[in-house]
């Protein structure tokens, strides 16, 4: 039986921005698959019109040490933080639905330069679509959180320097195994290449490549493995293994304003190439399917937070923030209940549950 929903409002955008008529508008409607990508056309400018220049201020200042380390580092990596995440879910949005149509050399282009200013693994899209959407959490998966206790920053710890260190062997040796010979070799040149860089920036000057390359590069990883954590931190072995039932959605958040609605991970999970704009509905159309199979929702908080929230024990926050999809009282005792009951680790989905169809 389909759960009574009660009314919901959702604040998170739906619409994209609207540009003048100029002539980038004009090309944008020309080379685009969809129109509607403007906005990833001129996010991509302002950041390499905004990230080429700091750097460069950056070298100058630390290599002849005009601006103290203690004002210019902060002001820097401030900046870098900031738009790092909008950046990456931009390129999680163009790789998985056609962006660029004309010229093609520019679609290969975008993401290579983008990642060498943000520190964004190379091999984003490899292990990605590759891997991660392929396998969806399951025990295949290399970044899967199911062998974990997901309210333990222990095992977060566990989780974070094992994918650190064989991560790029491991993606590897999973894409050459699946025959996807391409991708893997996309992943190995990729990932090398930019280590290269990045010890390249380091022997110049040591003080602009650690902040510039080196501390981007270990901290793009470094959060977007915290990210995933966040989204798969709650697992229901009572249904199949999919999105409603491995991941969670984070909705009525300021982060989703900034990334492109990527708090609506579980519409995600069910259908990758969803424009960010339609998730919003997505989630309002299916909303009893949601509550049917006990969704986690939460409201006005991201990914990360969740993530640290679980790691410092603070379930009566959670259970605040919880979306009582089906309108039907709960306490936070119960909902608190629920919360730990999915953060177990999982040695493997049971064979029964495998029959159950969303």
């Amino acid at each position: 039986m389909t759960s009574r929903t009660a009314p919901f409002e959702l604040t998170d955008p739906t619409q994209v921005p609207t540009y003048g008529d100029g002539p980038l508008h004009r090309w944008c409607k020309d080379a685009l698959y969809d129109a509607r990508d403007e906005v990833f056309v001129r996010l991509s400018l302002r950041m390499i019109a905004l990230m080429v220049p700091a750097m460069v201020a950056l070298f100058v200042t630390l290599h002849w040490r005009l601006v103290p380390v203690w004002i210019v580092v902060p002001l820097y990596l401030a900046m870098w933080g900031w738009f790092s995440a909008p950046v990456i879910l931009m390129l999680h949005n163009t790789m998985h639905r056609p962006f660029i149509r004309s010229p093609k050399w520019l679609k290969k282009v975008h993401p290579y330069a983008l990642s060498i200013l943000f520190g964004i693994p190379m091999g984003y899209t490899e292990h990605h679509v590759g891997m991660h959407h392929v396998e969806d959490n399951m025990q295949d998966d290399l970044s899967s959180t199911l062998r974990y206790r997901r309210d333990s920053f222990l095992n977060f710890l566990v989780y974070f320097l094992r994918f650190a260190a064989l991560g790029l062997i491991e993606v590897t040796l999973y894409l050459v195994r699946k025959r996807r010979a391409a991708m893997a070799r996309r992943l190995v040149i990729g990932d090398l290449c930019h280590q290269a860089v990045v010890v390249a920036m380091l022997l110049l000057d040591w003080r602009f490549g650690l902040v510039a390359f080196a501390i981007p590069y270990f901290m793009v990883r470094f959060l977007m493995m915290t990210g995933n954590w966040g989204q798969h931190a709650f697992i229901n072995t009572a249904y199949r293994n999919d999105g409603l039932s491995n991941s969670i959605t984070c909705i009525n958040a300021g982060y989703n304003h900034r990334a492109f609605n990527d708090g609506y991970h579980i519409g995600h999970h069910l259908k990758a190439n969803r424009h960010w704009t339609e998730m919003p509905q997505d989630f309002l159309d299916n909303r009893a399917l949601y509550a049917q199979h006990g969704a986690i929702v939460f409201q006005g908080i991201d990914f990360f937070l969740v993530s640290v929230l679980l790691w410092t024990g603070q379930w009566n926050v959670l259970a605040n923030r919880f979306v009582r999809l089906d309108g039907a009282p709960r306490s936070n005792e119960d909902v608190i209940a629920l919360l730990k009951s999915r953060v177990h680790p999982i040695a493997e989905w049971p064979a029964e549950s495998a029959a159950l169809t969303s």
